[in-house]
């Protein structure tokens, strides 16, 4: 892999465009632009990060009774308010920047360098703000999930839709952006609305649900039905009809794990839903019943017939953090250590923390917090075959826990993963092998980073899977294929 130079970030604010063709980085309060194949900078923005009218009216009566001056920074200058959340439009146009303290979202064109907009979030604040997958209206959640207001780019007028009742994980769009479902508290009972993106976010339909204090919710890939959960003591998920409202199944596992529902996720073509609770079971259901299919269990003895990599020992030392080298091939069975949680200090710390499929749905992963150095991947039915049990293929171990890991968006059998080392981990079914079991086995590889200090924390892939962000604390740098080049 080539890695490029290290280059500043805050908050790991970096994103690639969806053409993966510019790279956009928050400092601060600046914003910057580059080539993503040359990393020259393309534009720059200063955010102007004055707080929002209404902020500045509701701090005025708590400055005037204290006299508290503004903060100020070693130089004496005031201290400039971080961007906190940035976005690139569907189509590249345009980009975002809130900075959630001060209220404020700018937005910015890339052609245009001297067009701006702000977006002054009001008296309830600001948590959150994002695109709409059409790319010309913005989402703003408030403080206190009083609202959420949606900005529109071509018309200027706002939408307010009161009393979300998560921000993060109480909302989604259909996959083709037309419907966004959101699930509000209204007169003290959870509610999902349903608005019609296309027509100026207007009301479909409003229905309860069956829920007193949800947790989690999940649309379908098709976008006809919502998983929905139950609050964090009580392991009960409902499958709900976007069309009608009606409840068509009800899921509790026969044993009470004793709390709630961590995971939800959904194959890529709707055909089954995964359950992930505290209790390290995985529950698989049904796509067309939604009744129980099979459940995969923590494997702590893994049989030789799977394909086990294990991280070579000191190899960073070996290599100067350069080059890369693939993982040791274990051929014998092993028994991983598998830690006991403190049932005592909730929550434990155990059960799925990674429910992860593939591009094509063809592979599983799995990670579980009770051993947080090893990672599994099965094989998972798709394409309409009948469900028996998903089987077992790989199981990585490493020396460190793993902190993150993401499937290549483009080539399903292409992952990548860090576990806070000065380097980067890939896993590839595609290699080419002399023999047939080494094609299915794969190939897992560690791959230094040619840095003096840098801490792999976080990674992502960018859109059309031919390269990587690496993201440290503060630094960043990017790590693309290798080209083989045609004689």
């Amino acid at each position: 892999m080539d890695f490029t130079e290290i280059y500043k970030h805050s908050s790991s604010l970096v994103a690639f465009s969806p053409g993966a063709h510019f790279i956009l980085t928050a400092v601060q309060d600046r914003l910057v632009v580059r080539r993503a194949d040359s990393f020259q900078i393309t534009r720059k923005w200063q955010v102007d990060a004055s707080p929002s009218p209404s902020e500045v009216a509701l701090a005025a009566p708590k400055a005037s009774a204290s006299s508290v001056k503004p903060k100020t920074n070693v130089s004496g200058k005031d201290t400039p308010v971080h961007i906190t959340h940035i976005a690139w439009s569907c189509d590249s146009e345009y980009v975002l920047a809130a900075c959630a303290k001060s209220g404020v979202v700018h937005v910015y064109k890339l052609r245009d360098e001297e067009w701006s907009a702000r977006i002054d979030a009001g008296a309830e604040g600001l948590v959150k703000a994002e695109w709409a997958p059409d790319g010309r209206n913005i989402l703003c959640f408030s403080e206190w999930n009083l609202r959420v207001t949606i900005w529109s780019l071509v018309t200027g007028t706002s939408i307010y839709i009161q009393y979300p009742l998560h921000f993060d994980k109480g909302y989604a769009f259909r996959r083709d952006g037309r419907y966004l479902a959101l699930v509000e508290r209204l007169k003290s009972r959870d509610t999902l609305g349903l608005y019609d993106a296309s027509n100026a976010f207007k009301l479909v339909r409003h229905f309860p649900l069956p829920t007193s204090s949800l947790s989690l919710m999940a649309l379908s890939p098709r976008g006809t039905h919502i998983a929905i959960c139950e609050g964090p003591l009580e392991y009960k998920l409902y499958i709900v009809s976007v069309a009608t409202g009606a409840v068509l199944a009800t899921f509790v596992p026969d044993l009470d794990p004793g709390f709630g529902i961590r995971h939800i996720k959904w194959h890529p073509d709707g055909a089954f839903l995964l359950v992930g609770g505290w209790d390290d079971r995985i529950h698989v259901l049904d796509g067309l019943s939604f009744s129980p299919i099979c459940a995969i269990e923590l494997a702590s003895r893994v049989a030789a017939s799977v394909a086990i990599w294990r991280e070579p020992s000191k190899w960073l030392e070996a290599t100067e953090g350069r080059g890369f080298l693939a993982y040791e091939r274990v051929r014998s069975a092993q028994t991983l250590p598998v830690a006991r949680p403190d049932l005592t200090k909730p929550p434990p710390k155990c059960g799925a923390v990674q429910m992860e499929f593939n591009q094509n749905g063809a592979l599983l992963l799995l990670r579980f917090e009770n051993v947080p150095n090893v990672m599994y991947i099965y094989d998972f039915p798709s394409d309409g075959a009948p469900l028996l049990q998903p089987k077992l293929r790989t199981v990585i171990m490493n020396n460190k826990a793993v902190l993150h890991a993401r499937w290549n968006p483009i080539r399903p059998g292409n992952l990548a993963f860090c576990s806070g080392e000065r380097s980067v981990y890939l896993w590839s079914d595609e290699w080419v092998g002399e023999d047939a079991q080494t094609d299915v086995e794969g190939v897992t590889e560690c791959v230094g980073v040619p840095a003096q200090e840098f801490e792999t924390r976080n990674l992502h892939w960018a859109p059309d899977g031919k390269g990587l962000v690496l993201l440290d604390k503060d630094a960043f740098c990017c790590a693309f294929e290798v080209q083989d080049e045609e004689v």
